[in-house]
């Protein structure tokens, strides 16, 4: 099933500004954060040094710079986020896909290597690798969409033949065409998969649990289906 959404529903399930569980995907582990602020102590630095070396009076502008510069480890998460999203809402169209689980297998792919040497002095490679859960998902209509994410234990609920919906994005009117999806949501498990959180939850299930009693009260109705 793959319905049209208006342009007002599409940009208020793909925010503008990042979402509390985006800021969080962006904020990521400590060590970013040393990082973030980091620059903010850098950046606090030049500016004291370019009063003290110059005799300058820290104007409006600067002082504005002072101050964003400062919180920089608190505000660059929702930068990040938000950049992300407008990439989304740049797509002209939305869709509102449900289909049904067909297949799901796990790979490994590679993260990172690192040189070592071991206690005999032999030059060791050791791979930093990640598993990922693939998911092959369609409907009737022969529209299919493959998705990675991470692999984590909540996966392990993860049937074949279970319902799954996402928001397909497009540049074409009929969506005939898919060039992004959001995360998955699996609504039997209220489980969400993905990398990324794309969506507002709320509004994401409302459109959902909208739709299900519309095909509940209109059985014979048959929303617009395209392949991809």
């Amino acid at each position: 099933m793959l319905v049209p959404l208006t342009r007002q529903k599409f940009e208020q399930i793909i925010p503008l500004i990042a979402s509390g569980s985006q800021y969080k995907y962006y904020w990521g582990k400590f060590n970013y954060f040393l990082q973030r602020l980091l620059i903010s102590a850098v950046i606090v630095s030049v500016l004291l040094l370019i009063k003290v070396l110059f005799r300058l009076e820290l104007g409006a502008i600067l002082f504005i710079i002072g101050v964003f510069g400062s919180l920089f480890w608190l505000w660059y998460p929702i930068f990040q986020a938000s950049i992300r999203n407008s990439k989304c809402r740049s797509y002209k169209y939305g869709g509102f896909f449900r289909g049904r689980i067909l297949d799901w297998w796990i790979t490994d792919r590679l993260i990172a290597k690192q040189e070592t040497v071991n206690s005999k002095g032999d030059l060791v490679i050791v791979e930093n690798r990640e598993k990922y859960i693939n998911l092959e998902i369609g409907d009737d209509t022969g529209f299919t969409i493959e998705f990675t994410a991470p692999l984590k234990p909540a996966h392990k609920a993860i049937k074949l033949g279970q319902i799954a919906e996402m928001i397909v994005m497009s540049n074409v009117a009929d969506l005939s065409t898919i060039e992004q999806f959001s995360d998955i949501y699996i609504p039997s498990r209220d489980l969400w998969v993905s990398d990324y959180p794309y969506v507002r939850e709320d509004f994401f299930r409302e459109v959902s649990l909208r739709l299900r009693e519309d095909q509940d009260t209109n059985p014979r109705r048959r929303p617009r289906r395209r392949n991809k």
